[in-house]
């Protein structure tokens, strides 16, 4: 059988044109949805070798490692990539004050797009996750 990338054994992560793949990255326990960032080589590299997050920051142009001023580190407890991979998976465990978002929250997506009455422009409503869904036995 011939190796692909679906069946191959070796990372070979896919970097966009630019030089980045995107990164998801959620709570170990809980399995939320923290953050979603992007990640160049270097930060990929960094993440692996430190077990700490790190990302490329689009909008200053620099690395940057989660948590390194709030204290908030994102501690990976596994990194999984896609079947073609071209994203990565992160589930961490936040330190510090358990937050993942520089506004405090827990998640960065601690609001929801909700229809408004008048139906031409939704609207945002701030909104906790869902709790997790427990399957019946």
């Amino acid at each position: 059988m011939t190796e692909t990338i679906e069946t191959t054994r070796s990372f070979k992560p896919k970097f966009s044109p630019e030089g980045l793949i995107p990164a998801i990255v959620t709570d170990q326990r809980s399995g939320d949805v923290l953050m979603f960032a992007y990640m160049n080589e270097t930060a990929l590299n960094e993440t692996i070798a430190t077990g700490i997050a790190h990302f490329w920051s689009r909008s200053r142009g620099k690395l940057w490692k989660k948590g390194e001023e709030s204290g908030n580190l994102l501690k990976v407890i596994e990194l999984r990539t896609d079947c073609d991979q071209d994203v990565v998976w992160i589930a961490a465990e936040v330190q510090g004050d358990g937050v993942a978002c520089h506004t405090g929250e827990r998640s960065c997506f601690y609001r929801r797009v909700v229809e408004p009455a008048d139906a031409k422009n939704a609207v945002l409503e701030f909104a906790p996750l869902p709790a997790p869904k427990v399957p019946k036995v």
